[in-house]
């Protein structure tokens, strides 16, 4: 699993706080954090950078994902009137140089654009790339929310082949196991990373239809699984996948972190599978 840290200046954590956080991830195994340039409105990553400057430990053995591309309105840029998308070769360099500087680090183990951008040529993203693989910035190059024919057309001008493709994936948006994103990976196989793979909480709202019906699947499935929760099937589901996509977890609960990797463990028979697709589509398989 990687934890993610989209939301991780939601509860106003301290630097300590951070600091435990990403410690406690280290203890459970979680040796990769994934953040990105826009997370916390363009501060979740000097955050991450202060937390981690006091621990060596953190330093030394946790492994940074990060992403850039994506520039909208906000207070720290106020000459921005629209949002837009630049994967240019020059925004790519400059992203990544100020990542390493807020990051503390000297080099970042996987860089991802975040968003296709519609107004800039695949030979000037895969240029930047691989430039950036070249000077030794980036270690390796990935994509996220790229479909199909944009992976390949990018893919094919890389030196080095990119590395996953992350992509929301979860019991209520399944797009990426039937629209040819998950079928690419495994031609080239390629692990890829699953974001939002609880939904944003949509599975526990008790308003949902699709989450009420999982709820009673779970239920009947959690003493099969050790008392599993649908927290922690729903988990298993999404790493159930045949392309094996790596949940990207996104609590700020010590707590919650430490179920996630309880879900690690567990294995889902086909027929639970197949079931709990079906609760979550509300009709039976095709």
């Amino acid at each position: 699993m990687v934890y993610g840290t989209w939301r991780m200046l939601d509860d106003a954590p301290t630097s300590q706080d951070i600091n435990r956080r990403m410690n406690r991830c280290l203890e459970l195994g979680i040796t990769t954090i994934d953040t990105a340039e826009i997370y916390g409105g363009y501060a979740v990553e000097a955050a991450l950078g202060e937390a981690m400057a006091s621990s060596l430990d953190l330093r030394n053995n946790l492994k940074i994902i990060t992403k850039s591309g994506i520039y909208v309105p906000n207070p720290k840029n106020p000459e921005r009137t629209v949002g837009f998308y630049d994967a240019s070769a020059v925004q790519l360099k400059k992203s990544v140089e100020t990542s390493l500087k807020l990051l503390g680090r000297e080099q970042i183990d996987l860089f991802l654009v975040h968003r296709p951008d519609w107004f800039t040529s695949v030979d000037d993203t895969a240029q930047g790339l691989n430039t950036l693989v070249q000077e030794g910035k980036i270690k390796r190059a990935g994509v996220s929310n790229y479909n199909p024919s944009q992976f390949h057309a990018l893919n094919s001008r890389m030196d080095t082949p990119l590395l996953t493709n992350q992509v929301e994936f979860h019991l209520l948006n399944m797009d990426a196991s039937v629209d040819g994103t998950f079928d690419l990976c495994q031609q080239m196989r390629m692990q890829p990373m699953a974001w939002s793979p609880l939904a944003g909480g949509k599975l526990f709202d008790r308003n949902h239809p699709a989450a009420v019906r999982l709820a009673q699947v779970a239920s009947a499935l959690a003493g099969k699984y050790g008392g599993a929760t649908l927290e922690q099937l729903a988990y298993a589901w999404v790493m159930g996948h045949p392309s094996r996509p790596i949940p990207v977890i996104g609590t700020n609960k010590l707590e919650r972190i430490e179920s996630a990797v309880r879900a690690s463990l567990i294995t889902l028979e086909r027929e639970d599978w197949y079931a709990m697709w079906v609760a979550a589509k509300g009709h039976s398989i095709p």
